[in-house]
């Protein structure tokens, strides 16, 4: 745990630098041990070879005093080379011996000496240095010829070589260090570049986008920040579009408002007003307060970035176009309605299709004229709503679905311009859409449709689900 906190809490750059000359001095090492420890053995194998053939050459003569006192020069070379012959009981005689200590003999040379082995070789310590000692059969019966040589020279050769393989290795690990800084001072300016230009963004809040050059893995990173960037930056100025919307559309029912009692209360102060008169400004005041919790509701129901609980079931969308149409009907007693639907079963919210349903109606009815008809028509999914109004503009149908979007037309009429995009929301988060038009007499056409079944399904109980609202 802790290892991993240090680990961490450094930077990036003295990661890559410390893991690359960790890599580096560890693989130097390993191949410097091997190679050691191959050239150690070979070593030793070269002298044991040279041991043994030189042992089984000099055995092959016969003991007597012109080999006792003349030794073979190329028995012996240039070497700290002992010869001896000794018995099955250790017992012989010392051939040749240079400066040396005691080679304490055993049970391996006696063993060759009694023809219990044919060879033998083994390494034997003594106050002078190790010595190879090999032990061969002699040609007389009952003794072996004994042939040590010190290993002085091969540990000094490996003496020599350990110390240039860790002269090379320590410059190996430094030099990957080097390369590890270079890596990490070279390799990750683009990070650093990043960084600083996300560290300035924190700080001044401007959302700019970032250069990107190349199309590496640090590219990738910076267009993926640009993309981030973009959508905040379209996040931010939808909120403030919508605060600076929705204080102006709530401004105009509060001066109304006010505006109404102010008169209410002078008039209170004059003596009062006739009932008929009182009568229609507490009307107007009903009316603006209703526009002003309508208004509420439907910012509520745009702007919230919260995750609401919503319940999927079967439902008959004819059943809740008629629900909508009896209940705009009511607002408008003097339009006909000409209603023709079909069934038509969806998974979905009830109070979220209904209130789309009414929000197309009511602005069906709002553009009708007195005693026009408003045609309610649903046929394989799709919701077709036409008014005999004037219609749509060409240059207003891009934009009938925005937030807050009021052609110069209805700027005098009630409403909020919020009716619509929640239409077009309720379409989308039920895998639907919506859009708009003109009709064959004129007037204007909104589409809504859902996907779903002719056929009832099997009855199943609801299912909730959570859903995301987009701000």
């Amino acid at each position: 745990m802790s290892t991993s906190w240090w680990h961490y809490r450094r930077s990036l750059a003295s990661r890559v630098i410390l893991l690359t000359t960790f890599a580096v001095g560890a693989s130097v090492a390993l191949v410097a041990l091997s190679a050691y420890l191959m050239v150690r053995h070979q070593l030793q194998s070269s002298m044991d070879q040279s041991l043994r053939n030189r042992a089984e050459i000099a055995a092959q003569y016969p003991i007597d005093e012109f080999t006792l006192r003349n030794i073979p020069p190329w028995l012996v070379g240039a070497t700290d080379t002992v010869v001896a012959y000794i018995d099955g009981d250790g017992n012989g005689v010392l051939l040749k011996a240079p400066n040396r200590g005691s080679i304490q003999l055993g049970d391996p040379e006696k063993n060759v000496a009694k023809g219990v082995s044919t060879f033998s070789c083994r390494t034997i310590a003594t106050t002078n240095g190790d010595y190879r000692v090999t032990t061969v059969r002699a040609d007389e019966q009952g003794y072996a010829l004994v042939l040590a040589q010190s290993l002085s020279s091969n540990e000094y050769s490996l003496g020599k070589l350990g110390l240039v393989m860790f002269l090379f290795g320590a410059a190996g690990v430094i030099a990957a260090a080097l390369a590890g800084w270079g890596v990490a001072r070279n390799g990750l300016r683009p990070v650093r570049r990043l960084t600083e230009a996300a560290e300035e963004i924190a700080r001044t809040e401007q959302l700019d986008p970032i250069e990107v050059s190349g199309n590496d893995e640090i590219a990738r990173l910076a267009s993926a920040f640009n993309a981030m960037l973009a959508a905040l930056s379209a996040s931010r100025d939808r909120q403030r579009r919508l605060v600076a919307d929705a204080g102006h559309e709530l401004r105009t029912p509060l001066t109304s408002l006010r505006t109404n009692l102010d008169l209410l209360i002078q008039s209170e102060r004059r003596g009062g007003l006739s009932p008929a008169s009182r009568g229609e400004l507490l009307d107007d005041v009903r009316f603006q307060i209703e526009e002003l919790t309508n208004l509420i509701g439907d910012l509520t129901e745009l702007a919230r970035e919260d995750v609401q609980p919503a319940t999927l079931e079967p439902l008959d969308l004819a059943e809740i176009i008629d629900r909508a149409v009896q209940r705009v009907r009511r607002r408008a007693p003097g339009l006909h309605f000409d209603v023709r639907t079909e069934p038509w079963w969806v998974l979905g919210d009830a109070a979220a299709l209904e209130r789309a349903v009414l929000n197309v109606l009511d602005n069906a009815a709002k553009w009708s004229p007195p005693l026009g008809t408003v045609t309610v028509e649903l046929m394989r999914g799709t919701l077709l709503v036409t008014d005999e109004g004037h219609g749509i503009p060409d240059e207003d149908l891009p934009h009938v679905f925005d937030r807050f979007y009021r052609s110069p037309e209805s700027r005098t009429m009630p409403g909020s311009g919020l009716g619509l995009s929640i239409v077009r929301q309720v379409a989308v988060r039920h895998g639907g859409s919506v859009r708009a038009g003109r009709s064959a007499q004129g007037g204007a056409a909104f589409w809504f449709e859902v996907p779903g079944t002719g056929e009832q399904p099997a009855a199943r109980p609801p299912t909730p689900y959570r859903e995301s609202l987009d701000a």
